[in-house]
C-alpha cells in the first residue's frame, strides 16, 4: 500500500483531523490541494465575502507554502461559488489580488447551493518544483 504524502499548512493540523480529510496530497510530481474556504482559525466562515474569499486564498497560499510551491505552479483551478449570478464579478475582483500574471491556469466555475455555512471555495492542482516533490511519488 503506498502511503499518501500529505503537506499540512502550520498551524491548521487540529482542524483537518477534525473533518477527516488532507489540505493537499504530493503525487506524480503534482500537488492535490483540497478546497479552501475563507475559515478562520478555529473554522468558522469570515462573514463578508471579500474577507471571506482573501482568507480562502490566504488559506490556499498556506498549503501551497508548506509544499514549497506557489500560486505561479497552479496549473488548474476549480472555483465553487454560492449564486454565482449575484457574486461572480465581486468574487472575481477580489480573486485577482492574488491570481499573478499571464499565463494563467486553467479555471472552472461552478455554481452551488451550500458550502457548509461558505459562499466560495477554491481547489487547485500545481505542479511540483522538481526538488520538492517527495519521496511517495506514485
Amino acid at each position: 500500500m503506498t502511503v499518501r504524502d500529505v503537506v499540512f499548512p502550520a498551524g491548521r493540523q487540529a482542524l483537518y483531523e477534525k473533518n477527516r480529510y488532507s489540505p493537499a496530497v504530493r503525487s506524480g510530481g503534482f500537488l492535490f490541494v483540497s478546497g479552501q474556504v475563507g475559515s478562520r482559525e478555529d473554522g468558522s466562515p469570515e462573514p463578508e465575502l471579500d474577507a471571506q474569499v482573501r482568507r480562502a486564498f490566504r488559506n490556499l497560499n498556506a498549503v501551497l507554502d508548506a509544499a514549497e510551491c506557489g500560486f505561479d505552479d497552479v496549473v488548474d483551478v476549480t472555483i465553487f461559488i454560492v449564486d454565482p449570478e449575484t457574486r461572480f464579478e465581486r468574487i472575481w475582483s477580489v480573486a485577482q489580488e492574488f491570481w499573478g500574471g499571464p499565463p494563467h491556469p486553467t479555471v472552472t466555475a461552478v455554481g452551488v447551493t451550500w458550502l457548509y455555512g461558505f459562499q466560495f471555495e477554491i481547489k487547485v492542482v500545481a505542479r511540483l518544483p522538481e526538488e520538492t516533490q517527495g519521496a511517495n511519488q506514485d
